[in-house]
């Protein structure tokens, strides 16, 4: 449970800023920009400097004894204004110190390869506990139709605030949403309970730039326990952190939105996920204060969050890989169907960018894409990105495991020597995604390495891109 192999290694390259000649335009315009703004900065503008004299005393002291770096000079918030970084987690760690002091505990003979987080652990652990209880001892015949209905509202509510905003738009940048539907997908976030928007985007990102590696938050590597709920109870391993200060964070900084949400983060949690959906059921149709606190604020959460979590899990590790049979994540229809579209995760990682994270179109096993999709006729959902029918099947065709449906029947040998699914694993190594053909770069990929991934494939989708942008 939770175990953690020391002997796993990240196989990425780290996407830092450098003006070599292998490094993409698009990050050596941001390490130019970022000198630049770092030169022009005044002595009390910046977060992090201090009187010249004072450096200079300091100087020497700070050769000989290395200090924790101030988020304000980490890669991913450095052209950030000041201003904007007042909400962000002052993450001040010193990782030399994280480092020495990350050994496991040790409980009742059992030993665990990192510390655990003894506030967490107690909390989730009595969360689902109670739940449990009152599920078994629930007075079913009590049960109100209307309290159900409500229930599955609220959790289709807080289920599309996490599949189609936090991990669709904020995370993977896959369409574009004006101010209202911005805001209904943060109002919607927030009635699921989680981490802040920020925290959660930050983890994701890290998530598809090193999956199945130690820089994973959730390494399903390290079994179905850790990746799906224990490692929320442990301290993240060191690499985890490392690379989470290099992610990009400075458009979510910058939105007024994720501002606002930042802000009033608690009010928002504590109104909209368990004050409000306990009301309603109490003042517009007489429930009972336990009945309408016990659905909402135990039964629904939990089974909220497990949905999610079921992602990172199950979907991680049972079901086919017919888009690349070298990474871990699966199509997993029953992840699909709790988590509103989100199992079709061996094509999410694929192509992370495809705002529908599935290739289908079926609105049964997908219920997020239906919405977004009606958004998208309102106008109020745009630029929805989804690669071309010819780059999905030279892909498939190039990595798959044969268990596509257009390739059912042409026998094993046509695809490789590992039957459909089944996954061919090099040590912990993570297989580079498809990225984004808009961008020059995509965040979200997994290295630096990602922008020679069927590169060929790729420039027909950026050439058709720069042609219709011509034609227009």
């Amino acid at each position: 449970m939770g175990h953690l192999s020391t002997s796993e290694r990240v196989c990425s390259t780290t996407p830092m800023a450098s003006t070599g000649e292998g490094s993409p335009p698009l990050l050596a315009r941001r390490a130019k920009l970022s000198s630049e703004a770092q030169a022009r900065r005044s002595e009390d503008s910046s977060p992090e400097s201090m009187p010249r004299g004072k450096q200079q005393q300091q100087q020497p002291q700070q050769q000989q004894q290395q200090k924790s770096v101030p988020l304000s000079a980490e890669p991913a918030v450095r052209n950030i204004p000041k201003h904007l970084i007042d909400y962000i987690p002052k993450d001040q760690i010193n990782m030399e110190e994280y480092v020495r002091n990350f050994k496991g505990d040790n409980v009742l003979g059992w030993q665990f390869n990192a510390p655990l987080k003894w506030d967490k652990v107690i909390q989730i652990s009595l969360l689902h506990l109670i739940a449990l209880f009152c599920l078994v001892t629930y007075p079913i015949h009590e049960l109100r139709v209307y309290t159900v209905l409500w229930a599955l509202f609220m959790g289709g509510v807080a289920g599309f605030g996490v599949t189609a905003g936090a991990h669709r738009f904020w995370t993977h940048r896959s369409y574009k949403a004006n101010t209202v539907l911005r805001s209904l997908l943060m109002i919607s976030y927030s009635v699921a309970g989680q981490n802040t928007m920020y925290d959660w985007v930050r983890d994701h990102r890290v998530h598809h730039k090193y999956s199945e590696t130690d820089a994973d938050p959730h390494n399903a590597n390290r079994g179905f326990f850790f990746s799906h709920v224990g490692w929320l109870m442990m301290l993240k391993h060191p690499e985890v952190l490392r690379r989470g200060r290099q992610i990009d964070m400075s458009d979510i900084v910058s939105d007024p939105v994720i501002q606002f949400h930042q802000k009033y983060f608690y009010v928002l949690k504590v109104m909209l996920c368990f004050v409000l959906p306990t009301l309603v059921p109490v003042y517009c149709w007489n429930d009972t204060w336990y009945h309408a606190f016990v659905t909402q604020c135990l039964f629904r959460y939990v089974f909220s969050l497990n949905f999610t979590w079921s992602v990172n899990s199950a979907a991680h590790l049972w079901g086919s890989r017919p888009y690349d049979k070298r990474i871990m994540p699966s199509e997993n229809i029953y992840v699909s169907i709790i988590s509103m579209g989100e199992g079709w995760h061996n094509y999410h990682h694929v192509f992370p960018w495809d705002y529908k994270a599935a290739e289908l179109g079926n609105y049964k096993v997908n219920f997020t894409t239906m919405v977004l999709d009606t958004f998208h006729r309102l106008g109020w959902a745009y630029d929805m990105k989804q690669p071309s029918k010819e780059l999905v099947r030279r892909t498939l065709e190039k990595y798959g495991d044969g268990s596509h449906e257009s390739q059912r029947g042409k026998g094993a040998a046509q695809f490789g020597a590992f039957p459909p699914g089944t996954t061919q694993m090099v040590g912990h190594i993570h297989y580079a995604e498809v990225p984004d053909p808009e961008l020059e770069y995509d965040a979200e990929s997994s290295s630096t390495e990602s922008a020679k991934l069927d590169e060929n494939e790729n420039e027909g989708e950026r050439q058709k891109k720069a042609t219709k942008k011509l034609a227009a």
